[in-house]
């Protein structure tokens, strides 16, 4: 685990990117340590997922229901607020039902104690009769009795008392409270005399005003501002660390479903499809072309997550996904009681990549099963539409192999390595796949195979407005950077084979 974090660190873009991380609670303290270890800058954040509402039952123990999602955010990277279903939000009072929401201006969480902040205890005078604010009053020093402060006539003071009687400040200091009343964003709550609640509006909730999510449509009778309300489909929320959703039932959203798209065939836990889209969206609800890696694929839920948050929304995210292709304990022993071994074709199509992951992830593109059979059933909660449908999408499987020195030497190379170009240079449009006697262009990328075409090929790669990458084949640096020197500023240049076979014949550009 700690090399692919270290690889995961620079993969990562420092200033905005999240790497996501599912455990049990048998490794999540282990895992924690290493996490801060490997990124002592990350806002390092756990949820707990509720993934098995019947719970799995352990001996001695307790029964297991949930697992843990490590969130490491780097740089600018934060959840964003999206819209959830009414079983997301669970704590008391914070329902969300599509309304700007009105804060208690007293203070009542820790320092909220009138000599905790002096200068935040004043009166606001109320005219009780009309139930609307007056004034707002100076701060009074710690040795000053509020009852000393006399109200304008026809006003009551009400302080920040807390409930047992106490004194406490409020949130905004005068000056501050000043403002919010002229803008509306300050509320007279039930009168009570001088225990009556007075409300405002937080930042956040002042700024969804200013970004439009809330429009203004008119003023209360104490001159706060009344607000547009959202529909379900509208109402954006960032949830708790606590995810009780029925959705994520790894169960019925995992292990069921799977068997839809490649009957007949097992995987051990997969999880809830839906578990891990809410899991991306947080992050990339704002990112129609992110890139997502997934560094153990297993049955493709990831890239299948992906999927559908393009079709939600057009986007254009793409996945990588790596994954081996063992078999189980129970598969090996029985292909090695027949002679097979790793490598053999019978050993290989029962590997987790062949046997699952690549299945599944056809089956979700084209909406039939591995047999040719339509997939029953629709996908459910958000964007549902039947699974049959498909998605459009595409993808290409890749092998990782050894390449033999001698294979390099014997000029066949470059038809090894070039699905590596490809992604290089995004993994858009057609690659190149094999060399020619000059040079190639691709949607996204162009690979110079002879030195001596470097004019040309400098002149096409000029033409070619899409084009970002320039791969150059030599061995010598000079002849590389007057290549390089030829070629627009906005293509990158990369020279091949550097960490390959120096003797590689084509890469000279000599007789």
């Amino acid at each position: 685990m700690e090399r692919r974090l270290k690889l995961a660190r620079k993969l990562l873009n420092p200033t905005n990117s999240v790497l996501i991380i599912s455990i049990d609670e048998r490794e999540y303290l282990r895992l924690g340590l290493l996490l801060e270890q490997t990124f002592p800058e990350a806002r390092i954040q756990m949820v707990s997922v509720a993934i098995n509402p019947a719970a799995i039952a352990r001996g001695s123990e307790f029964r297991r229901a949930d697992e843990y999602y490590f969130f490491v955010m780097l740089g600018d990277a934060a959840p964003l607020p999206v819209p959830l279903a009414s079983d997301w939000i669970t704590t008391k009072g914070r329902t969300h039902r599509g309304e700007i929401r009105w804060d208690l201006l007293r203070r009542s969480a820790a320092s909220s104690a009138r000599s905790d902040r002096p200068g935040m205890f004043f009166p606001i005078f109320l005219n009780p009769d009309t139930r609307t604010i007056h004034s707002v009053g100076e701060a009074i020093d710690l040795a000053t009795d509020r009852a000393a402060v006399a109200p304008p006539d026809g006003t009551i003071a009400v302080w920040p008392i807390r409930r047992n009687g106490t004194e406490g400040r409020w949130r905004l200091g005068p000056s501050s409270t000043r403002e919010a009343l002229t803008n509306g964003f300050v509320k007279v709550g039930a009168v009570k005399g001088e225990n009556t609640p007075i409300y405002y509006l937080t930042v956040g909730e002042q700024r969804k005003i200013q970004d439009g999510i809330y429009t203004v449509t008119g003023r209360d009778t104490d001159g706060s501002v009344v607000t547009s309300t959202l529909d379900s489909d509208e109402r954006r929320v960032i949830p708790s660390t606590q995810w009780r959703v029925a959705s994520h039932d790894s169960t019925q959203y995992g292990s069921r479903m799977l068997m839809r798209f490649i009957p007949d065939r097992r995987f051990p836990f997969p999880k809830s499809l839906y578990a891990v889209e809410d899991a991306l969206r947080f992050f990339l609800a704002d990112k129609p072309d992110a890139v997502v890696i997934d560094f153990f694929a297993g049955s493709g839920t990831t890239a299948h997550a992906v999927m559908r948050l393009n079709h939600q929304d057009g986007g254009h995210r793409r996945s990588i996904m790596v994954t081996n292709n063992e078999v189980s304990a129970t598969e090996e022993t029985s292909l090695r009681r027949k002679g097979h071994r790793p490598g053999d074709p019978e050993w290989e199509a029962l590997g987790i990549c062949d046997f699952i992951t690549k299945p599944r992830i056809e089956a979700a593109i084209t909406g039939l099963t591995p047999s040719g059979e339509t997939i029953r059933g629709e996908y459910q909660f958000t964007d549902p539409f039947p699974m049959s449908d498909g998605l459009e999408e595409n993808v290409e499987f890749f092998t990782l192999t050894y390449e033999d020195p001698r294979v390099v030497g014997a000029d066949m190379a470059f038809e090894a390595i070039a699905p590596l170009l490809w992604m290089r240079a995004g993994a858009r449009g057609e690659p190149i796949t094999s060399t020619t006697d000059t040079f190639a262009l691709a949607d996204t990328y162009g690979v110079l195979f002879a030195i001596d075409a470097a004019g040309a090929f400098a002149a096409a790669v000029d033409h070619a407005g899409e084009l970002e990458v320039a791969f150059i084949v030599t061995d010598d640096e000079k002849q590389f950077q007057r290549v390089a020197a030829l070629l627009p500023a906005r293509v990158e240049t990369v020279r091949l084979y550097e960490s390959y076979l120096r003797t590689f014949e084509i890469n000279t550009g000599k007789e």
